[in-house]
């Protein structure tokens, strides 16, 4: 049996970054040679496995480890399949190097680092003596996270039940019950066009969006700060874009801006337009609002209390649960009634920089823990 650490660096090889950031490559099947070889790894370890076709070429693998005896529970194993982009395809980002006891790569982290540790542990859970004879284990490498979520909603849509997900990501060996969720809106304010020399014949757009970003920025983001969750901590807004007008002469009769707003639990895209929309009115501004994202990413709450959560506390060594800001598929499986936890070796900072890294300690140290877990199930 191969070790993790050579696992994942076949898997950096395998560049499998979501098309979604590839202009102009959306046939790109990267995250179907990555499905392609998880199946023959796991197959070739004597694992039942399926395709769950998402899109033409892009989609899940599931990988079972089925007891003799009827399943009176089962296990959800998710991490994601595709990752982020990078300098070219396939580049260096693509070649694993292994030095002072790390494996850089763009994955190493997020998540080819979570898909390899718990694939190890299920192929090691099959070759155990000590093998579950009630508890179902379900490996399901998920496709593109890191933009729809299409995979883990695909999933969803199958009415999979699990009694508990495990969504790989890189949380430093941690246990996560909550995550925040993630809005975007589109603001935008018309005004009425005119020459620049003449200006009081027009209305100025850019200027009236002016006064909304320093709301929104000042007043709003303070109101924020007075809410608080245990393990969250505060919501958050911030406006990462702005664009209006054509040129200096003219005075500007459209703008446009783009705010990032992230979700505590108990807070919905409603509630949060609705006090956007009453504080500008407060202010006598007017602006429309709009949803961009492409599907919705709410907040994920799980209670740590629960028996398998409490179960895997205790099996990999802690004593809590945490909270992280970012959002990942935990939420959609959580929605699809899987009370989920997040859970994976690397460290968040690392995910997405032009020098990803995953130190093979945690590799390794998160492999053992998760296989410890498994082989504590009935």
């Amino acid at each position: 049996m191969k070790t993790t650490a050579k696992l994942l660096r076949e898997l950096i090889a395998l560049p499998s970054v979501n098309p979604a950031f590839l202009p102009g490559h959306e046939a790109y099947t990267g995250e179907q040679r990555m499905a392609d070889f998880l199946s023959a790894t796991a197959a070739a370890a004597g694992l039942d496995v399926e395709s769950q076709e998402v899109y033409p070429q892009r989609a899940n693998v599931i990988v079972r480890c089925t007891p003799a005896g009827k399943v009176r529970q089962r296990i959800l194993l998710a991490p994601h399949l595709d990752t982020v982009g990078g300098d070219s395809i396939p580049g260096e980002l693509f070649k694993p190097r292994t030095r002072n006891g790390r494996i850089y790569g763009r994955g190493a982290c997020d998540t080819k680092g979570s898909v390899a540790a718990m694939l190890s542990a299920l192929i090691r859970l099959a070759h155990s003596p000590r093998r579950p004879q009630q508890s179902e284990i379900i490996f399901a490498g998920l496709m593109d996270e890191e933009h729809g979520q299409a995979g883990s909603r695909a999933l969803v849509r199958t009415r999979l039940k699990a009694d508990l997900a495990i969504v790989g990501e890189p949380t430093r060996l941690e246990v996560v019950s909550a995550h925040k969720g993630n809005l975007w809106l589109q603001l935008e304010t018309r005004g009425k066009a005119a020459h620049g020399a003449r200006p009081e014949l027009g209305r100025n757009a850019v200027h009236a969006m002016a006064r909304i970003v320093d709301l929104l920025e000042t007043k709003y983001a303070v109101a924020l700060r007075r809410r608080r969750h245990s393990l969250l901590g505060r919501p958050t807004v911030s406006v990462g874009a702005i664009v209006g007008g054509n040129q200096a002469n003219i005075v500007p009769a459209y703008c446009a801006i783009k705010v990032d707003r992230r979700t505590l639990p108990g807070e919905t895209e409603t509630s949060v337009r609705s006090e956007i929309e009453t504080l500008l009115a407060k202010h006598a501004l007017t602006a429309s609002m709009a949803d961009t994202k492409a599907a919705r990413c709410w907040p994920m709450q799980t209670d740590p209390r629960l028996p398998l959560v409490q179960q895997f506390l205790r099996g990999v060594g802690r004593k809590k649960t945490v909270g992280v800001d970012y959002f990942c598929d935990a939420s959609v499986l959580s929605r699809g009634g899987i009370p989920s936890i997040v859970f994976g070796p690397g460290d968040i900072a690392q995910a997405h920089t032009a020098d990803e890294w995953i130190s093979l300690r945690s590799l390794e140290r998160g492999t053992d823990l998760l296989t410890r877990f498994l082989l504590s199930l009935d």
